[in-house]
């Protein structure tokens, strides 16, 4: 079993767990209708996507 030789200090733990911070979602606006949106998704307000209609990948189950 592995294990460790030296204590990991608190600054190479620290510089390690820098980049796992939680950052807001990226929100462009749409050019058809004006609406937010995530870049490179339809546009959950008027379904397009790239300046074509999309239709939605739901379907209702039996």
């Amino acid at each position: 079993m592995a294990v460790p030789k030296r204590k990991t200090s608190k600054s190479r733990r620290d510089k390690r767990r820098a980049t796992h911070a939680i950052s807001a979602p990226r929100v462009n606006v749409c050019p058809n209708c004006g609406q937010p949106k995530r870049p490179h998704h339809a546009c959950a307000n008027c379904g397009t996507y790239k300046g074509r209609e999309v239709e939605p990948l739901r379907i209702d189950a039996p």
